[in-house]
């Protein structure tokens, strides 16, 4: 049997995606929306299954990936976010690069003799590496038009990803994937009319302009943190409204806070652009916090907790 576990957002879609126009096999896809990220456990492994993992935190999947190697899975495992003890097993084919400047897709593109490349620029933009994103864009040659594109594809995809569940999302993560699928590039996808890139353009635009407008709880020349309402529409903007923040003062840091179904708030962080280090120091502070040194959140922050939070993430980037 064959599994692919993947983040549902645009890094682990788009390393997917690679992946599968390099080499289709068929399996059996395991994903959600971008913070449900323990999802090693959803598959019942057994020996000589092939498990493909796609940028989800290994710390968070240290139990299932250790059960799954014990039972004679060989587990091919690709990621950018913090690993823990990774395991010493031959049955771990792993490929993890922690560098703030690059992401799964990144990583798969290099596995790949970036055979599909342009897809993985798009991640990066996704996963908001503009920088580098940039960067390669360039030894492509491509032009300023065609980055843009590129860039607004990313943030589209990616923005699809965020939501408390999969049914505030407008495209879930495995249906998303397959739509983009048959697109060996795209700028197939952004030159097909009616395509996923159109129509969540138009969602992403009505969002973000909402969000512009959100409360303001803190800001000082060291970090901005902002509440967004209760609604579906928040909880799908609050990962790339994070980056529009980070892009928009590059030397603060950012949390985007949105109310959650549990009764309390989940946050997303941006290190700044400028020092791109500590959001999952900060984090990994509170209970159910993880992600990267550029990026991270955490998915259930209580009420009474949200002062506290404030002040560590303004006192860790004082000094």
């Amino acid at each position: 049997m064959n599994y692919d576990v993947f983040n549902g957002d645009a890094d682990g879609i788009i390393a997917l995606l690679q992946l599968q126009l390099a080499n289709p096999i068929e399996s059996i896809k395991i994903t959600g929306v971008k913070r449900d990220i323990s999802l090693l456990k959803q598959v019942d492994a057994k020996a000589g299954d092939n498990v493909r993992v796609l940028d989800i935190s290994m710390e968070k999947n240290t139990e299932a990936l250790n059960q799954a190697l014990a039972i004679g899975a060989d587990v091919f495992y690709v990621d950018h976010h913090r690993t823990g003890e990774i395991p010493q097993s031959a049955n771990l084919d792993a490929h993890i690069d922690l560098d703030a400047n690059t992401c799964t897709s990144l990583i798969v593109s290099d596995l790949l003799n970036k055979e599909f490349h342009l897809w993985a620029i798009t991640a990066a933009y996704g996963d908001n590496l503009f920088v580098k994103a940039d960067s390669e864009a360039d030894v492509l040659g491509l032009t300023l038009a065609q980055k843009m594109q590129l860039k607004a594809l990313g943030t589209y995809i990616n923005y699809n990803g965020y939501g408390s569940e999969v049914s505030d999302l407008h495209y879930p993560p495995a249906e998303l994937f397959e739509l983009l699928l048959p697109h060996t590039s795209p700028f197939d996808v952004i030159n097909e009319t009616n395509s996923v890139y159109h129509k969540l353009a138009s969602a992403y635009n009505e969002d973000i302009e909402l969000a512009h407008a959100a409360e303001v709880l803190f800001d000082s020349n060291i970090a901005k943190v902002v509440l967004l309402e209760d609604a579906a529409w928040s909880r799908r903007v609050s990962g790339v409204f994070g980056n529009d923040l980070a892009n928009q003062s590059p030397d603060k840091a950012h949390a985007v806070i949105s109310y959650n179904k549990q009764g309390g708030y989940t946050v997303s962080v941006r290190a700044p652009l400028a020092n791109k280090q500590g959001a999952d120091a900060v984090c990994t502070q509170f209970k159910t916090g993880g992600g990267r040194t550029a990026a991270a959140g955490i998915n259930h922050l209580e009420k009474t907790e949200l002062e506290d939070f404030i002040s560590v993430l303004n006192n860790y980037y004082i000094n």
